[in-house]
């Protein structure tokens, strides 16, 4: 059964996750609150979405907690990172990565 991932974040980091994973034939979804890097990546994602994903209705709506794996890559959006990844947690998603800014950020994710 062929996995699905979520990509929280469309910087350096989270782009090349969503390309690799695009390379590899996988389904991934790309979400980012800045729709020029939504749009930007669009043909490298199953789905590109352009949304606040520390909004649990969003999510939601997006049906992420379908989703096996999920990476949240927010940069210095320590309080959104942290937010969406116990959303994230709560909704059932199976594994959650969150790029850490500092230890303090890596034992709250």
């Amino acid at each position: 059964m062929k996995k699905s991932f979520a990509v929280f974040g469309l910087g350096r980091f989270g782009a090349t996750i969503v390309k690799e994973f695009h390379d590899m034939g996988m389904e991934v979804v790309a979400i980012d609150k800045d729709e020029g890097k939504v749009n930007e990546y669009v043909n490298y994602a199953t789905h590109s979405v352009c949304a606040n994903a520390s909004d649990e209705t969003i999510l939601k709506q997006l049906g992420i907690r379908n989703v096996d794996h999920a990476f949240v890559s927010f940069g210095d959006e320590i309080q959104s990172s942290i937010l969406t990844s116990l959303l994230l947690k709560d909704m059932g998603v199976r594994k959650v990565w969150t790029k850490a800014q500092n230890d303090s950020h890596a034992k709250s994710s």
